[in-house]
């Protein structure tokens, strides 16, 4: 069959459009069964007799898969619906794919009612589509000869499901490639269904696949019986046409040169045409299958409009980078006929403006030309998709400022020296400051921690640099200083001043207290002496009452090993005699801390064991026992296990203890049963438990550490835990939480996903410890340092000293240099302090569906013995192309991805 339509600058652009585009057939099975839950009812419904539509199908909600594609061409009169309806997911019929085919080559204008009469007897289609079906015969769209064979005994000609085979002719001939598909008609297709393929079909197939246009489904078949949905036809024709020369009527397609409120103008072969939009108006960008928003489309970029009567039905930004191009120089002075004058190096050049040229000041404030000094640099900004080059924006990059005014803190850099402000005008600015900055509050000298964002101000600037600041009102502000006293009725302070001087504070109700080692704190458990109080760092409000207590240093002496001489109950005092049997007497108070094997500890419930012979340990000042602890327990490494003699034998702090045992004591060890003192070794970390007469050995602990990440937080303080795909849970109530920089934490501060390192005496959880994570890719590394590109997109060097571990293909290597640029590592500390590197395992795949509910993706498998296809998503998977975030719900159906998965969970999914 010789084809007849030519047009060819038209078959040679659409063919990678729909390369990208022909998800019904490079999808495979998956796509179609993904969208097989969106059918229609009863007869199919053409698309193509009724008028186009003025609101949203209301079988196309916002965020389907497809809703772009539709739209778009549903508002270019490409494809209509039927009674509000699209019914994405029916099978297109024959009729319609010829029809869609016709209107989306523009040749509607050669549709002859007359030719239509002559159609073959077994071609039989509706009366409105005759003249398509006409055309395209005449066109070589659709052969005659291989149509006449076609069973019709079920269905008429038109009413037929197109199959994929079909599809694919209808498309090769579209693109004037007949001649070279029959050319490969000898040569075997290479699917496992080849013989399924009709002897013509084989050789467009083939063609198509080495085209890029279709791919085979599940089990290396092409299936070419199988049918298309008319969403899937729509969207490849839609695609296709950013890669065409055909134009539409009420297609706009040009540079943004205004934005205003209700309306967009675009230049088109050098004139202004305005649209106008509005709320309901739908936004999309041209690599993105979601919804954009109005912020989306800038100046100067290249957008399309589909809409008619001035109104914009459609809008598709389709190249998001600004055409401009930009001169910097030094700015002269301004001249006559709106022009300036400018130093490029040593030339000195002219630009012009107009009313339309944008003033722009270094903080992207709008100003006047006047506001600009001589010898500020500047840019010159001009657009480059017109002949004139019209200056767009000249922009002052640096100038000297003089100036004084009213405004609000935005934000302080320190490690910068600039402060960010909102002037009084409502406009954003930054300057640098040096040492001299004067900052004062109610003739008091401040300093720049005291500026919190927020914080009204008035302010002078002097050749850029500011000078001072006036805070117009009170702000936070830290203090430091000696505790002396906390007020009766617990309403004031009384500190020392680093400095020497006595203040007095409001406190406010419940002020914050924070010791490290004591969950919730209170005022109670704070030290007040007038030389031995706690250091502290008080935070004060605006109003200079004390919101936060934070115990920075104490001066309590420890005594240890001493021996109860005796106690009365009545005065609280108790005489010890230390190690040397010298005496000591200590009163003990309500503020005293306690510690003798109960959870709940009570004065009266020690008071009933501070017996003669009792062995302590304690914290005091002065004569003020601050804590007394019950020697029930000692802590040590292990210097000697005499099983013999049955005694043991630790190393505490610079002294031996040796303890007895006389029946074999109790062994505990985290994660294991059954435990014995032959599982314990010289130099390990443990906790001896003594009886009740402080004499022999009752239980030995072994302290251990271990690092889990968080599963889940449960009810009373517990929570669940895995460590190499093995889950555990446990309380942890009773230990000491403290965050990545060692502040202290409670339990419902934890959260999903935490990498915590535990501390265990024996299986009791007694400090847990949030690890810092650092996903990121490696950009660079040597034998000492690593440079990391976080998923924040931020880059930064770390310095690494001591022992590291590099966990990559299973094995565990101590050099950085085993990492390679490109690797993509979680980095973490060890449970003994070494940086540990664990590189993560790349995969790549074709997307195929995301489980919102089940949170993971499942992908196109490799092989039908392929049961690697379901991955879990990490809580804040990173989803990018280049530069740019993504969501999982943007992805689609045979997208190419590469997956980055530590324990076989996805952190990171790049879309290629």
């Amino acid at each position: 069959m010789t084809f007849k339509y030519n047009h060819t600058s038209h078959s040679k652009k659409v063919v990678s459009a729909v390369l990208a585009g022909m998800m019904a057939l490079s999808a495979g099975g998956a796509a179609m069964a993904a969208e097989s839950t969106e059918t229609g009812q009863g007869q199919t419904a053409a698309i193509t007799n009724t008028a186009a539509p003025t609101g949203l199908f209301s079988d196309i909600k916002v965020g389907y898969w497809a809703e772009k594609h539709v739209y778009k061409l549903a508002y270019q009169g490409i494809l209509l619906g039927n009674n509000g309806l699209f019914r994405p997911g029916d099978a297109v019929t024959q009729q319609e794919a010829v029809t869609m085919a016709i209107r989306f080559m523009n040749q509607e204008g050669q549709l002859n009612t007359d030719t239509a009469a002559a159609l073959p007897t077994n071609m039989e289609v509706g009366n409105y589509f005759k003249p398509y079906v006409a055309l395209a015969l005449q066109l070589g769209l659709i052969d005659k000869t291989e149509e006449s064979t076609v069973d019709v005994s079920k269905t008429s000609w038109g009413q037929k499901p197109a199959s994929r085979e079909w599809i694919t002719k209808l498309l090769i001939r579209s693109l004037d490639k007949d001649a070279e598909a029959k050319a490969q008609n000898n040569q075997s297709t290479g699917f496992a269904d080849n013989a399924s393929i009709s002897e013509s079909g084989k050789g467009y197939v083939n063609l198509a696949v080495s085209l890029d246009l279709a791919k085979g489904v599940e089990g290396n078949k092409f299936n070419p019986t199988g049918s298309v949905t008319r969403a899937q036809l729509a969207t490849f024709f839609s695609r296709g046409e950013s890669l065409t020369d055909t134009t539409y009527p009420n297609t706009t397609t040009g540079y943004v040169t205004g934005l205003k409120d209700g309306q967009i103008t675009l230049v088109v072969d050098g004139k202004a045409v305005n649209f106008t939009v509005n709320s309901s108006t739908p936004y999309f960008t041209k690599d993105s299958e979601t919804r954009a928003s109005a912020t989306d489309v800038k100046l100067y970029t290249k957008v399309m409009v589909v809409g008619s009567a001035g109104g914009a039905s459609y809008v598709e930004v389709v190249d998001a980078t600004p055409q401009v191009e930009s001169v910097e120089g030094t700015f002269a002075r301004s001249l006559s006929g709106n022009k300036i004058g400018i130093f490029v190096g040593e030339n000195y050049e002219t630009y012009s403006y107009d009313e339309a040229t944008a003033f722009i000041d270094q903080n992207g404030n709008a100003i006047k030309l006047s506001d600009i000094t001589a010898d500020s640099i500047i840019e010159v900004q001009r657009e480059t998709f017109s002949t004139d080059k019209k200056t767009v924006a000249i922009r002052v990059k640096s100038g000297i400022v003089n100036k004084s005014d009213n405004g609000v803190i935005a934000e302080v850099s320190t490690s910068g020296k600039t402060i960010k402000l909102v002037n009084a005008a409502g406009a954003t600015e930054q300057f640098a400051y040096n040492d001299n900055l004067l900052i004062t509050y109610q003739n008091r000298i401040m300093s720049v921690a005291d500026l919190k964002a927020g914080s009204a101000v008035k302010y002078t600037v002097k050749d850029s640099v500011l000078q001072t600041i006036t805070l117009s009102q009170g702000v936070e502000q830290s203090v430091r200083g000696t505790l002396v006293e906390i007020g009766g009725n617990q309403s004031t302070l009384t500190f020392k001043r680093e400095g020497g001087s006595l203040e007095a504070k409001l406190l406010t109700e419940k002020p914050e207290v924070i010791i490290n080692g004591i969950q919730d704190a209170t005022l109670n458990d704070l030290i007040t002496d007038a030389t031995n109080g706690d250091q502290v760092e008080l935070s004060l409000n605006s109003d200079d009452q004390v919101t936060r207590i934070q115990v920075i240093g104490r001066q309590m002496e420890p005594m240890n090993g001493v021996t109860v001489v005796s106690y009365n109950s009545k005065t609280k005092v108790l005489t010890v005699l230390d190690n040397n049997k010298k005496p000591f007497v200590f009163t003990l108070d309500e503020k005293t801390k306690l510690d003798y094997n109960t959870t709940k500890p009570t004065l009266a419930g020690l008071e009933s064991i501070l017996n003669d012979g009792r062995k302590l340990d304690l914290t005091y000042v002065g004569t003020r026992a601050l804590s007394v602890k019950v020697i029930y327990k000692y802590e040590g490494t292990i210097s000697n296990i005499d099983t013999s003699g049955r005694k043991i034998s630790l190393l505490s702090g610079n002294q031996t203890i040796t303890v007895p045992y006389t029946t074999l004591p109790t062994v505990e060890i985290y994660n294991k049963s059954g435990a014995s003192l032959g599982d314990l070794k010289i130099g390990d970390k443990v906790t001896v438990t003594l009886g009740a007469n402080q004499d022999v050995v009752q239980k030995v602990a072994l302290n251990t550490v271990a690092q889990f990440e968080v599963v889940a937080l449960e009810a009373n303080s517990r929570i669940r835990v895995k460590s190499d795909l093995l889950t555990s849970q446990f309380y942890v109530d009773q230990a000491v939480l403290t965050g990545e920089s060692g502040q202290t934490l409670t339990s419902s501060q934890l959260t999903t996903g935490n990498l915590i390192n535990v501390t265990f005496e024996g299986a009791t959880p007694k400090a847990v410890q949030v690890v810092k994570r650092t996903l990121a890719e490696v950009t660079a590394v040597d034998a000492s340092s690593v440079t990391l590109k976080q998923f924040n997109g931020q880059t930064e060097t770390v310095p690494v000293s001591g022992s590291v571990k590099v966990v990559k293909s299973g094995s565990t290597l101590t050099s950085l240099t085993s990492l390679t640029v490109g690797d993509r590592v979680e980095m973490t500390k060890d449970t003994d302090n070494s940086t540990r590197f664990r590189v993560l395992t790349v995969m790549s795949k074709q997307f195929w569906s995301y489980d919102g509910v089940g949170n993971q993706i499942l992908v196109k498998r490799e092989t039908t013995a392929d049961t690697n296809y379901r991955f879990a998503l990490g809580s804040s998977v990173f989803v990018h192309q280049g530069d740019n975030t993504l969501s999982v719900q943007s992805l689609r159906d045979n997208d190419n991805i590469v997956l980055y998965l530590l324990n076989n969970v996805i952190l990171e999914i790049q879309k290629q």
